[in-house]
């Protein structure tokens, strides 16, 4: 099952990247790589590691400038902007390690993210500021709704360090919801979490899109979870796009399978080729 709980509309592209290529010296990370992804879809990228998938992400949010090819977001090519640039456009995103203010009580963390929105800038987020008193209560509002939404609710004074593991992954997705994204990019969203952990991040995933109308964007090494929730699947290997479908469509191309297992279809055991999508190259 994938998780097209309501249909992607395919008339509505979000984000279209064509033929980026990224290189770090005679290293190609990413090679002529393409991609559409539609309003209201849950997409995933995977691959094994090093196949250049955060790679591909930082581009696309502007940590990194494509050598060449394009990147358009709702008809703008974003290819080149700062990161700040392109969040203000509607792009948010997460890392595969938690980055949360440590400092910081969980609604500050939360209202930090909506500094891009506001006309005092990131301070203006988290410090009183009576040229902008509207926007500061707005944006208390903002937090604490959003704390309700992570099932936080009643711990906005706590200090971020000391929620759970799984917690802090909702705080720092929450933080990413601040900014009022239209397209959420989330950098393996599971990682270190135990089974019953990602079987409520599938859930919460879930949520963003149906309750919040969010496009969800995710590089996963979890293949359950990526062929339970996907509406679109695309495979990067040695930074070449190698696949991309449905779900159903990816687990069962040859390409796919040889790159995670190292060896053609002809070449593998029945068992291993019914299984090789679901396996993981770490």
């Amino acid at each position: 099952m994938t998780g097209n709980a309501s249909q992607p509309n395919n008339g509505d592209v979000v984000l279209d990247v064509q033929g980026i290529t990224k290189r770090f010296g005679g290293l190609v990370a990413v090679s002529e790589a393409s991609l559409t992804i539609y309003r209201g879809m849950i997409a995933s990228l995977i691959g094994p590691n090093g196949a250049g998938k955060t790679t591909f992400f930082n581009c696309v949010t502007g940590f990194y400038t494509p050598d060449r090819g394009l990147i358009h977001f709702m008809g703008s090519n974003i290819a080149g902007l700062r990161p700040d640039q392109i969040n203000a456009r509607g792009i948010a995103r997460t890392y595969q390690n938690i980055h949360l203010f440590h400092n910081m009580s969980t609604l500050e963390n939360i209202m930090v993210g909506a500094h891009t929105r506001l006309s005092a800038g990131p301070t203006g987020a988290s410090i009183r500021h009576p040229l902008n008193r509207e926007e500061e209560e707005a944006t208390l509002i903002k937090a604490y709704e959003l704390l309700e939404f992570i099932d936080l609710t009643g711990m906005g004074d706590l200090d971020a360090t000391n929620l759970s593991y799984g917690a802090q992954r909702r705080l720092e997705i929450a933080r990413a919801l601040a900014s009022d994204p239209l397209l959420l990019l989330l950098d393996e969203p599971t990682a270190g979490m135990n089974p019953h952990e990602t079987e409520e991040m599938m859930r919460f995933i879930r949520r963003l899109r149906d309750e919040r109308g969010l496009t969800i964007f995710l590089i996963e090494h979890d293949m359950g979870l990526v062929m339970n929730i996907s509406d679109q699947v695309s495979v990067l290997d040695y930074g070449r796009k190698i696949a991309e479908g449905t779900p159903e469509e990816v687990q069962r191309n040859p390409l796919v399978i040889e790159a995670y297992l190292g060896r053609p279809p002809e070449e593998l055991e029945e068992d291993e080729v019914a299984t090789a999508a679901e396996e993981d190259a770490s």
